[in-house]
């Protein structure tokens, strides 16, 4: 249930970047592009960045672990930024799926995207009993 509820955050953070227009991030949908396939779109690349993130995002991060301690975290920017355009490239080969036009514009809507996965994540983070 955790990682159908993240992949619909993760869909829901990757619209809202999309609607930025500066940032150069868009999705395009299942022909013939209503807003069902857009949907359906958006699930399937939320599905795949999740997936990069957990095998690719792992391995990279502890990899990377001295740099993350050199930088005080914020090399993470430019990890997640570079696991976005790593899930623009493999939905590259179909008609559909995520376009990120500027590597760095694509840090930004990394950024955002993890702003967005944390509030979800204090919002429904379920209550401790004491």
């Amino acid at each position: 249930m955790g990682f159908l509820i993240r992949v619909v955050v993760n869909a829901f953070a990757i619209w809202v970047v999309t609607l930025i227009p500066a940032l150069s991030v868009s999705v395009i949908a299942f022909p013939p592009g209503e807003t069902l396939q857009l949907v359906i779109s958006l699930l399937v690349i939320a599905a795949i960045f999740a997936l990069v993130n957990t095998i690719v995002g792992t391995v990279v991060k502890v990899l990377t672990f001295p740099i993350y301690i050199l930088t005080l975290g914020l090399f993470s920017l430019i990890v997640n930024g570079f696991l976005l355009w790593l899930t623009s490239w493999i939905t590259e080969f179909w008609a559909w799926g995520l376009r990120v036009e500027d590597f760095w514009w694509g840090v930004v809507a990394a950024l955002i995207i993890t702003l967005i996965n944390w509030i979800f994540g204090v919002i429904l983070r379920p209550k401790r009993r004491d």
